[in-house]
């Protein structure tokens, strides 16, 4: 049984996020970028402990801290435009549209338990903070495979990829994350993040398709791999391919309903992007290859939370359109 401390940490952890919607901003359009740099020193320690404290109690006090302390440096005016580059425990990932960013991070009670915590900060015209906390319902989630949620009933992932797609006009943005699971497995996952008429955060829908696959299935809301702790399964975008591209998974004893004996096999699967879905394919580079050319796949690494490849700014915000009535 699951000690009652350890889940009343993250409760109130998330009630800190919870509590903020919005903030009224002052100042400069820059913001205090000194007040936000000294706040990014105490993160940045905080954060460390959430990973490196010996003890699980000391981990979630952490996380419930280091919880709070950012929703007070997210309150300072404009802080959307401040990285928190220093801060490496943690997943930090703006869209690439610079509509919103996105934090996720993890604390670890053992091998069998693990508690995704995060939130998605929206850029605003006047600098005020509009924050949604993500809060992590993925052990009480039934069928997620075709079931879609919101923030507040979040399949936790820790993100390492925005993909942005368009589907009549409207933005659509991929996310490729990964959970640590169990002490056996671990999963990576994709699904499609979009805003709806009132501006909060939808996670799902039927974006996920098997209809050129010799044995088709329904659509899906979402999708992920789970592989052998130790199987280093990867799951990544290919630009130049404009593909989703991970490893084809086998049993390593033969064991298919045991999904911890999964490793890869040096096959590649994906989804192609087509009509308003990621189409599944079967075989990647039966799909792609030119005569002459070797399949070649560039690895994630161990680089989990993208940190290499993630702009350190955020890109720069289109113009927006100026109505007809010029207000």
């Amino acid at each position: 049984m699951v000690s009652m401390k350890y889940i009343l940490y993250p409760i109130l952890a998330c009630s800190s996020l919870l509590s903020v919607s919005f903030a009224s901003a002052q100042g400069s359009n820059k913001g205090d970028n000194a007040v936000l740099r000294q706040k990014e020193d105490s993160l940045r320690d905080v954060a460390a402990r959430i990973v490196m404290a010996r003890e699980p109690a000391d981990r979630f006090r952490a996380d419930s801290l280091f919880t709070r302390m950012l929703v007070r440096a997210l309150k300072i005016p404009y802080s959307f435009n401040y990285p928190f580059d220093s801060i490496i425990h943690i997943s930090k990932l703006y869209s690439p549209d610079s509509v919103f960013r996105i934090f996720t991070w993890q604390v670890v009670r053992d091998e069998n338990l693990n508690r995704r915590h995060g939130a998605i900060q929206v850029r605003t015209d006047d600098g005020s903070l509009k924050l949604f906390p993500l809060i992590d319902r993925t052990s009480v989630i039934s069928h997620a495979i075709d079931t879609v949620t919101n923030n507040e009933w979040w399949l936790g992932s820790i993100y390492y990829k925005i993909i942005q797609k368009k589907i009549n006009n409207a933005d659509y943005y991929t996310l490729l994350g990964y959970d640590e699971n169990t002490m056996k497995s671990t999963k990576k996952r994709i699904e499609v993040l979009s805003f709806d008429g009132t501006g909060k955060p939808v996670f799902g829908g039927p974006f996920f398709s098997f209809e050129e696959d010799s044995v088709r299935k329904p659509l899906q809301s979402r999708f992920w791999i789970e592989y052998k702790k130790e199987g280093n399964a990867r799951l990544q975008f290919d630009q130049e391919m404009d593909m989703i591209i991970y490893d084809h998974l086998i049993s390593e004893n033969n064991e298919p309903d045991k999904k911890y004996t999964y490793i890869p096999d040096g096959d590649y699967e994906g989804f192609k992007w087509k009509n308003g879905k990621w189409v599944h394919v079967d075989k990647v580079f039966n799909f792609a290859l030119k005569d002459g050319e070797a399949p070649v796949i560039a690895p994630i690494g161990e680089d989990k939370m993208g940190t290499k490849n993630a702009p350190s700014t955020p890109p720069p915000a289109k113009p927006k359109k100026k109505s007809g009535g010029g207000k």
